[in-house]
């Protein structure tokens, strides 16, 4: 086998490979001499048939399984002959033209091919020890504990008869029947009998809700209200709708006391425990909160530490799964790039800026893991397959076979684990300071919004 480099270009590589016919010719016979006491042919006792008979039978395919095996192995030989560390898999081009195949799967000619190769860089990794933090904590006041008691409360409200002849207004609950129509055309799914309205809710489509209140038990309306652009139903988005809606009730919210009984109805011992359950889910709130804070910072620092030449297809690649997630976040909030202040073309910039940063502090996790040993577990990696399987009731076995299966998929969840590993690591090193807030300044947004805050796995 002979490998000549045809270029070498900061990351890129690329290599012309010729395998003599000779060669290939050798490990066809010795392949189909392996399977010759497999083969059953009339006319001959197993292991008896003639490497020639078998060559004109299984020639063929036994050629293009040992192609496909060489240039995997030639593949290979290459990256270990050049110490090379691949970021992308090898990209092969094989011979096109029909009678150059044709000559290679015969046997009349060399097999000659080129492939091109994408390497990791070099990464110095800074001195991580002068990377100072700011670890942004906040208690849980009385006044929040308060407020998530009170929202509770006014989910869980009962609903009273309003009395007759009361009128629907914000915050009340309305039972309707109606029937849709476009164009004068019933449509599937447009119909419904004794159905509960909340006014405020949110829980119809836009503009219906509004369009109850004022009415009162027994009246009868049309409500006339557009379908979104983004409507699930793709045959109903955007088209205009007349609902013939009766109202059979006007219900007006009750009074909730927050009492012991009040806890009991939600399966609470007391007043007191549901409080402190209230408590604990705030206080695990704000550490997430916290953690993100502070890997926000830590992220910044080791990108602003490590500027290197970026593998170019792996900043294509996540450029264009960044860019995918934006057009369907637009698309399903019905907006343009105009409508967010923006065009496209400084868009793309934008998150192209992002990609590489994303691509980049993913390079810099994984050599920091990869220097220091930090490695995630079969346990760890099984703990969050059974996590994942938890969220969906009655499919967990399905779940699990799902990861079992893909690895693919095994690997999304085994990257966040390694990830916030390297991240505990980093703390464990960084000079971390301490600095009591507020709720509000523990929420807000970074001037970016956090959107790249994942780096690439």
């Amino acid at each position: 086998m002979q490998v000549t480099e045809t270029l070498s270009d900061g990351l890129k590589r690329e290599y012309r490979v010729v395998v003599p016919a000779t060669d290939l010719d050798s490990k066809v016979n010795a392949r189909l001499d392996e399977i010759k006491g497999t083969v059953r042919i009339n006319g001959f006792r197993p292991g008896k048939v003639p490497v020639g008979h078998l060559k004109r039978m299984y020639g063929k395919s036994v050629m293009a399984e040992t192609i496909e095996a060489t240039v995997r192995d030639a593949n290979a030989k290459i990256v270990s002959d050049h110490n090379l560390r691949l970021a992308m898999e090898p990209k092969v081009k094989l011979p096109t033209e029909e009678e150059a195949i044709k000559a290679v799967v015969e046997g009349k000619a060399d097999l000659d091919y080129s492939v091109a190769m994408e390497v990791l860089p070099k990464i110095e990794l800074a001195d991580f020890k002068d990377i100072k933090l700011e670890r942004l904590v906040a208690d849980v006041e009385e006044s929040e504990v308060d407020d998530a008691v009170k929202a509770i409360a006014d989910q869980n409200k009962p609903f009273v008869p309003k009395g007759e002849g009361a009128e629907a207004k914000l915050g009340d609950k309305v039972t309707i029947s109606f029937v849709g129509s476009i164009d004068g055309k019933p449509f599937e799914g447009g119909a419904g009998e004794d159905i509960p309205v909340v006014i405020g809710a949110k829980g119809f489509i836009p503009g219906f809700e509004e369009q109850l209140a004022g009415m009162k038990a027994g009246e009868r309306k049309t409500v006339t209200v557009p379908f979104p652009d983004n409507y699930a139903k793709a045959e109903l988005a955007g088209k205009l709708a007349a609902f013939d809606v009766t109202a059979k009730a006007v219900d007006m919210p009750g009074e909730v006391t927050l009492d012991d009984a009040f806890a009991k109805q939600l399966g609470v011992e007391s007043i007191a425990k549901l409080r402190e359950a209230v408590k604990g889910r705030i206080t695990q709130e704000h550490t997430g909160a916290t953690r993100a804070k502070i890997k926000r910072q830590l992220l910044d620092a080791l990108d602003a530490r490590h500027k290197f030449e970026l593998p170019p297809t792996l900043v294509d690649q996540e450029f264009a799964n960044v860019w995918r997630t934006v057009e369907e976040d637009l698309k399903q909030q019905g907006l343009t790039f105009q409508d967010e202040g923006t065009t496209e073309e400084a868009a793309k910039a934008e998150y192209r800026k992002i990609a590489e940063r994303r691509v980049r502090l993913g390079l810099v996790i994984a050599e920091i893991g990869d220097r220091n040993q930090i490695k995630v577990g079969e346990d760890e990696v099984q703990r969050a397959v059974v996590e994942r399987a938890r969220q969906f009731p009655g499919q967990e076995q399905h779940v699990w076979d799902f990861y079992r299966n893909n690895a693919e998929a095994l690997a999304s969840l085994r990257a966040p684990i390694f990830e916030d590993k390297v991240v505990d690591f980093m703390l464990e090193l960084a000079k971390v300071t301490e600095k009591k807030v507020t709720r509000e300044e523990l929420y807000k947004l970074d001037d970016e919004g956090l959107p790249d805050e994942k780096p690439a796995a």
